[in-house]
């Protein structure tokens, strides 16, 4: 994240910064917290073309506010809302900002990860999303880049959502085209979209159609369908799609889906409706339709995203994970399914009994308080359900009342991870799920104030297993999402150092070759020490504490271990360098207690 925006900042004193969500070529994307909208969540791109020269600036300003003043003018449930365009200034350097409504759910090629769909789940996506490409249609403008990660499966009712128009990329390319008119030199064509999904005559010629977007859609489908790329299902030497031996599918689907891939655009279906009335005639469309001037009315507890015509004709069958996400979870929003599969979706909201609604409620309004990303929470809870109960991994569960026991364990662990992380400072906890490479700079950081990365891992350690001593002390936990945990941990272990908190250096008397310190630990705290020694002197350490109440580490300057995370309260030997040794105690008791520290040297 750029060092002038960071989490906490507050823009426009309107709008607080929670979090980057990703960058591009045109500047990065943020989450933040909309202060005049009771911190209701909100995105905000920031426009930062990487140009050179004040004319292609001022173009770029240019088209991006006039690409936004189209966006301003799509008023569609199923696409994020333009809230407004915005100027700010911060250090004397000028951004330009446009705020949407925030999605809050899975993407598709997330929900891909763990399920295949059917041929009924993507007709009934088809109905969903084609009336969003009628009505951008009909104000002129082109999607331009549909794939399964710019479509959202909204938690709020299951329904799809289509993000990510093409514009601010067309954008750059514009300004490119003009700036080789200006020098005059022949614009090359403006490609967008990805390989594979978007049409030839968008990728070759830079040539769109409102039926480019009827190939990508169908393109998307097969994706969903098969679990192969494009690139997969395309011969090479004839371009033609060879989808069939990946899926079967109703032979008048595959002809619909087939003309929408058509080489030359020409051959596809002219228009949205075309294909909405060709779909029509094998399978009837849902009942229910959206008024794109209308909010969505639909507030049940678990809406009905796909048709009862589908739901009874299919009756599928849910993965553990998929039921678990949409019922343990629904009233987090997780309405119509992780996955969009209807078997559930459809079900009776009375077979939930008041105890079982009301303990999701609270499970909902916990998370909320907490500011947890989403997509993590889903995360860390399923892993650490299939870690507990590995026989439950892959088998079939029903909406029958024989599996409240199981909906209730979820619930259960749901519950056991927000009150630790409730612990977390919430500076740390809103970072959930976005800690990459931040292990390197928490280390940095403890490393300037002349304290060993092994000292902070102490540290992190006592804090983190005894806010979750079922985990491993053994395991790599970096790679699971529980290791995110423990680098929120270790995040504000860091700003406790930098505090002078948790640690203390020590100076002996002059003459004095022996010190005695004492403090009080609470669970899951630690303490450490920093001394300057000098080499081959003899240094003594005596710890008094309750018996089994503490680990024990002794470091040199250059990290190594001297002894580690040992319950032993006594150690002595020769030091084999001069320089700073550090000196760790950690608690690994279930209440406070006091203790003494002494170091001896001779």
């Amino acid at each position: 994240m750029s060092q002038l925006i960071y989490p906490g900042l507050v823009l426009r004193n309107h709008y607080a910064i929670v979090r980057e969500l990703g960058h591009g070529g045109f500047g990065r994307t943020y989450l933040a917290q909309d202060q005049h909208r009771f911190d209701e969540l909100c995105v905000l791109k920031e426009f930062s073309p990487q140009v050179q020269g004040s004319f292609a600036l001022k173009k770029s300003q240019e088209l991006f506010e006039r690409e936004a003043e189209i966006l301003y003018k799509l008023k569609h449930p199923q696409i994020p809302r333009f809230r407004e365009l915005f100027r700010e200034t911060i250090d004397n350097k000028g951004y330009l900002f446009f705020v949407q409504d925030y999605v809050e759910g899975f993407n598709y090629r997330s929900l891909l990860n763990q399920h295949t769909f059917t041929e009924a789940e993507v007709i009934q996506l088809l109905f969903q999303i084609l009336p969003i490409l009628d009505y951008i249609h009909s104000y002129g403008v082109i999607h331009r880049d549909i794939s399964p990660d710019n479509m959202i499966q909204r938690q709020a009712d299951g329904l799809p959502m289509l993000i990510d128009f093409g514009g601010v990329k067309l954008i750059q390319a514009k300004v490119e085209s003009e700036l080789a008119v200006q020098g005059g030199q022949n614009p090359s064509p403006t490609r967008l979209g990805k390989v594979g999904y978007a049409p030839d005559e968008q990728m070759r010629l830079g040539m769109v159609y409102p039926n480019s977007d009827l190939y990508a859609l169908a393109a998307t489908m097969l994706v969903l369908l098969t679990r192969k790329e494009p690139q997969q299902l395309i011969d090479p030497q004839t371009l033609s799609w060879n989808w069939r031996k990946y899926t079967q599918l109703n032979p008048k689907f595959g002809e619909i889906l087939d003309k929408m891939l058509a080489y030359r655009h020409s051959d596809r279906f002219s228009s949205v409706q075309d294909v909405l009335v060709a779909l029509s005639a094998i399978n009837p469309p849902p009942k229910t339709s959206i008024n794109p001037t209308q909010p969505i009315l639909n507030q049940s507890l678990f809406p009905q995203p796909f048709s009862p015509q589908a739901a009874k004709s299919s009756q599928i069958k849910m993965p553990l994970l998929v039921f678990i996400a949409i019922l343990t979870l629904g009233i987090f929003g997780w309405l119509g399914g992780r996955y969009g599969l209807n078997h559930y979706a459809n079900q009776d909201l009375n077979q939930l009994s008041k105890t079982e609604e009301k303990r999701q409620k609270a499970l909902q309004e916990q998370r909320r308080l907490l500011n947890i990303d989403f997509n993590f929470f889903v995360n860390l809870v399923n892993e650490e359900f299939y870690t507990r109960y590995p026989e439950q991994r892959g088998r079939t569960l029903t909406d029958t009342p024989s599996d409240a026991i199981w909906r209730e364990k979820w619930d259960q662990i749901a519950d056991q991870f927000l009150q630790h992380l409730a612990k977390l400072s919430d500076q740390s906890r809103i970072k959930l799920g976005t800690y990459s490479n931040d292990l390197y700079r928490l280390k940095a950081q403890a490393n300037q104030l002349n304290l060993s990365s092994k000292s902070l891992s102490d540290l992190a350690d006592a804090k983190f297993f005894n806010l979750f001593p079922e985990q491993s002390r053994n395991s790599d936990l970096l790679g699971l999402p529980i290791g995110q945990v423990w680098q929120a941990v270790t995040d504000d272990i860091v700003k406790n150092l930098e505090a002078g908190t948790a640690w203390e250096r020590v100076e002996f008397a002059s003459k004095k070759t022996r010190k005695t310190l004492k403090d009080r630990l609470k669970p899951g705290e630690g303490k450490i020490y920093i001394a300057r020694f000098n080499k081959n002197q003899d240094l003594r350490v005596r710890l008094k504490s309750p018996e089994s109440s503490t680990l024990l580490s002794i470091y040199t300057q250059k990290a190594q271990s001297l002894l580690g995370d040992s319950a032993k309260n006594r150690w002595s030997g020769r030091l084999p360098d001069s320089g700073d040794y550090q000196v760790v105690v950690v608690s690994k008791y279930s209440r406070p207690f006091d203790y003494e520290l002494t170091l001896e040297t001779r």
